[in-house]
């Protein structure tokens, strides 16, 4: 009697995978698997998600050059690009990250400073005097805000942002925390006034503010996120103020589940920040 050939393994496996659903070929275990990343809103007229392009076009056929500053942040973070700030786009929002945004309408003042308020995080940078070059020309739409427009919500945190117009042109470095943070024809802060919850740091260039529940960070200054021409320190000195920014167990708070984002309503305290500002139009980051 003949007898029949013994399958080796991998036949037999291949046999039992036969009709099994595809997501269950290619799934790892879920111990395998990464954890998954915190959120990151971002918003601004640097281009930071979508890459310098001239248009949807470029955008579809992969020709945008892309910023540098977003394969940093994706390996923390999962982004989230924002073209306006409202109730409803910040509902769920922990952390934002502004690149020097575009004016601000009077509803999106109130927005941002009662989501801050909740318990929000925000890494504001506000450059009065942008250095990083663009493609695209004075007036265009497509480049980003050479001049911050943001005096109303600023104003209303107790931060008043001055400009010193006979400051060296040239790249500086500023020391924050014992690093290095680039800069170039940088703004800078005015000592906040009593009871304002703002500290300052690298010669008022950085400003520290505990506001409500919440926490901003803002640098008067943008350079380190030139797309072209990136400073040295760039990269470190993101990473530093990502970590003062939204860093764990550095600033005391509600947690996520109390803080009150997404709310139409704002307090007495957000109604001083609805002083309307110019709002030229851009593309999100």
């Amino acid at each position: 009697m003949r007898r029949r050939p013994v399958p080796s393994l991998a036949a037999a496996l291949a046999g039992l995978l036969v009709g099994l659903p595809p997501g269950l070929l290619v799934a790892p275990p879920a111990a395998a698997q990464d954890a998954p990343k915190a959120e990151l809103a971002l918003m601004g007229t640097l281009p930071l998600y979508w890459g310098e392009a001239a248009g949807i076009e470029e955008l579809l056929a992969g020709q945008a050059q892309p910023h540098w500053a977003r394969a940093q942040l994706e390996r923390s973070f999962h982004l989230r690009p924002l073209s306006a700030l409202t109730a409803e786009a910040l509902a769920g929002v922990e952390r934002l990250l502004l690149a020097q945004p575009r004016g601000l309408s009077a509803a999106e003042n109130v927005a941002l400073d009662a989501w801050v308020r909740g318990g929000g995080r925000l890494l504001l940078f506000a450059d009065p005097m942008l250095t990083g070059e663009s493609r695209f020309g004075l007036g265009d739409r497509r480049r980003p805000q050479d001049v911050i427009l943001l005096s109303p919500i600023l104003d209303h945190w107790g931060l008043a942002l001055e400009f010193a117009e006979d400051q060296p042109a040239g790249p500086q470095l500023r020391d924050i925390a014992g690093r290095t943070v680039p800069v170039r024809l940088a703004g800078r802060f005015a000592a906040p006034p009593p009871g304002a919850g703002c500290t300052l740091a690298g010669a008022g260039v950085l400003a520290e503010c505990a506001i409500g529940a919440g926490r901003a960070i803002v640098l008067a200054d943008a350079a380190l996120l030139d797309l072209h021409h990136p400073p040295a320190e760039a990269a470190d000195a993101l990473a530093l103020l990502l970590g003062r920014a939204f860093g764990a167990g550095d600033f005391p708070g509600p947690p996520a589940a109390a803080r009150l984002a997404g709310t139409e309503s704002a307090d007495s305290r957000s109604a001083g920040a609805g002083a309307n500002v110019d709002d030229p139009a851009h593309n999100p980051p």
